[in-house]
């Protein structure tokens, strides 16, 4: 992996000496690493076992956000669209600070006028991925359609592919289905949503101003990515209230958190396995009996 990285950064323009190339974390699906050269400081992903779009589109995510001029993101410097069996590279700015008093509030402050950004179709222009698992995509004309072709159901046909839907549960996930459409709205604004909004995927950068990382961007409901906040925390109660004096959230809320909060939990029973099969089950009970 050394001669890899010193070769990207060679064919990027760098070809000073490289000081440091030290294995960082952040690899839970990549194998993520510091590289200092006598230039500047660089976060470098590799992994042999991608599609030859997954740099891509996080990249593009990272851009889609960065045109917003709202949240910062790092710098995207370049980045490979590997053969399958070959390593892949993703050259990035390094981000590094520590948080001040003001950092979580400017997050949600940044966030809201992020989620201002609004497109006229709900979804993206290219399927994108979730951990490891592909997220298909396309550009729909209302929310409600989306959510249910595009985002439920694929985690759905996953788990049942998987074992992960035993009989009562399967039955129940189905009903629900059915009567999405009485219970989140179609007509919603189309917000730029990072997608993957947890607390692992924002840092402090210079001067604690926060960055958001590793997106899976769409455009959809801004509750979509305020409920996945909830689910792992890492966001503070001043997150919550400068964003709620920028954008004020509406009465409905909790009423639809929980079946936001249910695609994310679908994704890591597909990834992880039946250690969130019960909370699965505490969502759709709550809706379906």
């Amino acid at each position: 992996m050394e001669q890899l990285i010193k070769e990207k950064l060679a064919a990027i323009g760098d070809s000073s000496t490289v000081n440091t190339i030290r294995q960082v974390g952040g690899g839970d699906i990549n194998q993520a690493y510091y590289v200092r050269t006598q230039e500047r400081e660089y976060f470098i992903k590799g992994n042999n076992n991608i599609p030859p779009h997954f740099f891509r589109v996080e990249a593009k995510g990272l851009r889609s956000i960065k045109e917003t001029n709202t949240v910062a993101v790092p710098e995207v410097l370049d980045y490979d669209e590997p053969e399958k069996g070959k390593t892949g590279l993703l050259v990035m700015d390094w981000i590094a600070g520590n948080p001040s008093r003001k950092t979580t509030e400017q997050l949600g402050r940044k966030v809201a006028a992020m989620h201002q950004h609004q497109n006229s179709q709900h979804g993206f222009s290219e399927d994108t991925f979730i951990g490891t698992l592909p997220q298909p995509n396309g550009l729909y004309d209302n929310w409600l359609t989306y959510y249910r072709e595009q985002r439920l159901e694929p985690q759905f046909h996953t788990a049942v592919s998987q074992g992960n839907m035993p009989e009562t549960r399967r039955k129940r996930m189905a009903i629900l289905l059915d009567r999405l459409d009485n219970l989140i709205p179609a007509s919603v604004s189309a917000s730029l949503l990072h997608g993957d909004l947890w607390g692992g995927n924002w840092l402090p950068g210079p001067d604690g101003e926060p960055f958001l990382i590793d997106p899976s961007v769409l455009y959809g409901d801004r509750l979509f990515e305020l409920a996945f906040t909830e689910v792992f925390g890492g966001f503070p109660d001043d997150f919550y209230k400068a964003y709620q004096e920028s954008s004020p959230l509406p009465d409905y809320y909790p009423d639809v958190k929980p079946l936001y909060q249910l695609y994310y939990l679908l994704v890591h029973l597909n990834m992880f396995g039946e250690a969130y099969g019960s909370s699965v089950d505490r969502v759709l009970s709550e809706y379906v009996g």
